[in-house]
């Protein structure tokens, strides 16, 4: 698959993940947002939760069980806590979710996935 390929369908399972959210009663706050330490898909909201999600997609759903690391959980809890002051407040409960999307498939939410 080429880069842009790649980039395609990843902007497709953020599209789809946001959806999927926004149908569970989630606010998008924001999309796609970049850090010194890195990037932060959505970020989104329920009553005064506030989740930044990495969403990873994938061809096959077998292919998701291997999607994300630890490593890549310390990169979005990195990049959350450089933003947190923009999107939560001082009541704020804050956590780190993963959605996996796959084609043909209902979105997997994986909430505090990062527990650090």
């Amino acid at each position: 698959m080429t880069r842009q390929a790649a980039e395609m369908r990843g902007r497709d399972g953020e599209r789809r993940a946001a959806w999927w959210l926004w149908l569970r009663g989630w606010r998008i706050l924001d999309r796609r947002v970049r850090t010194p330490a890195g990037e932060v898909d959505l970020v989104v909201r329920k009553g005064n939760l506030v989740a930044f999600v990495e969403v990873k997609t994938r061809a096959t759903g077998a292919e998701l069980d291997f999607a994300i690391d630890e490593r890549r959980l310390a990169r979005v809890a990195a990049a959350a806590e450089i933003l947190m002051p923009r999107y939560a407040g001082p009541n704020d409960d804050i956590r780190i979710d993963v959605i996996l999307i796959a084609p043909r498939t209902r979105p997997r939410h994986i909430e505090n996935a990062w527990i650090g």
